[in-house]
Formats: structure tokens, sequence, C-alpha cells
């Protein structure tokens, strides 16, 4: 008689809890019940012997990687080279539902971020869940150059009291 996927998926969960720590627990999610996450931007990079600049548009990307739960993303703020605030994206929470996505975008002659710019997104759950994925995407082109990349956010820290 086959294994059924969703009692396959338990066997597989039930073992990461018994062996987190152990040899392979890599390959188990870990869940969180919110984060504080920091995402690397480029409102411009330098090229060529002269440091040339060039501008690029700054899209950030927010996904909800889990396919039971929704996110509350409680705030997006966005900093320059310097540190300094320059613009909270946020009035109120936005959720984002089971595999949902919402997205922000930095204007290519928005030149404000600088080389070092960054997003600092929180996000909250009701219940342990995959942690989303907050990438920002860079894209610019003069000439007859052109550019793209994108930057993982990084967790700085679980929120307080939100662990599973």
């Amino acid at each position: 008689m086959p294994v059924r996927p969703l009692f396959r998926l338990s066997l597989v969960l039930l073992s990461c809890l018994l062996w987190r720590g152990a040899a392979g627990a890599e390959d188990c999610p870990a869940l969180s019940m919110g984060q504080n996450v920091y995402v690397p931007a480029y409102s411009h990079i330098y090229h060529g012997n002269r440091e040339a600049r060039l501008l690029l548009s700054v899209t950030l990307s927010l996904r909800n990687v889990d396919t039971r739960h929704s996110i509350t993303i409680t705030t997006i703020d966005y900093f320059n080279t310097e540190g300094k605030l320059l613009k909270r994206f946020l009035d109120r929470p936005l959720t984002l539902p089971p595999l949902g996505s919402h997205r922000y975008v930095i204007a290519q002659d928005d030149e404000a971020g600088g080389s070092g710019a960054n997003f600092l997104v929180t996000w909250q759950a009701d219940a342990p869940t995959n942690p989303p994925i907050f990438e920002s995407v860079m894209i610019g082109s003069q000439s007859q150059l052109g550019i793209s990349f994108t930057s993982r956010g990084q967790v700085l820290h679980e929120q307080a009291g939100r662990q599973p």
C-alpha cells in the first residue's frame, strides 16, 4: 500500500523535531512566528575606472512561502547608506495570504538611498510558519550598459515572545 503524501510529510516533520541539532537537521524547515529582517538594496552602483555611478530601480519583493498560514507585515522602513530613515512604507499592517506576495518600488531616478541602502522589514504570524522570503531586485541601464541582480534578506532576530 503506498504511503500517503500527508503522512509522509508528517513523518519528515516529526523526525525533524526529534533530531533537530543532529546531522541532517539543516534540511528541516525552521518555523517562526515573527522576525526582523534586513534587506540590502542599492539605488546606484559604481562601474569603470572612474567609479561612474549607474542608477538602479529597486523593487522590494515580499513573499509568503507558507501554504497554510497568513503573515502580517508590520513595518517596512527604507534607509540610506548612512543609516538615515528615508521612508516608512506602512501606515497599517499588511497581511499576505498563503503564497501571497507584494512589492514596493524605488524609482531609478531616486538616488537618495545610495550604494548602501537597505530595508528593515518586520513580520509576525499567529502560528508557527515558514519564514517569508524578502528580496530586493535592482535593475538599471545606461547607454549600452545594463545590469540586474538580487539581494536576499538576512534575519536579524526573532521577535521577542514570538518563537514557536
